[in-house]
């Protein structure tokens, strides 16, 4: 059971701080700190949303249109974190 429980949180860390790198570079990009025009800024940010649109975009769907602020990687984080720290360990009896 453990060699499934390994693999499972490891995927669900390495997406936890994709999105703390993501969420913190759009506070960055918006303040107007990081600049877009700089091709290593540009092309983090595209790999970045990239990775994390397919987690986004269900999210997206289900939440109300909300235009000016996204609430979809706050709602995915929240998700990430509660699988992370509760329900897989509480799945295979480890809580």
């Amino acid at each position: 059971m453990l060699a499934i429980y390994g693999p499972i949180i490891l995927i669900l860390n390495v997406i936890f701080f994709l999105m703390i790198v993501h969420i913190i570079m759009s506070w960055l990009i918006n303040f107007q700190v990081l600049n877009m025009h700089q091709p290593l800024v540009g092309q983090l940010w595209l790999g970045l949303n990239r990775l994390l649109e397919p987690v986004y975009g269900p999210i997206r769907n289900v939440l109300p249109d909300t235009r000016p602020l996204d609430l979809a990687p706050l709602v995915a984080f929240i998700i990430v974190i509660s699988l992370r720290d509760f329900i897989v360990p509480t799945i295979f009896g480890l809580r």
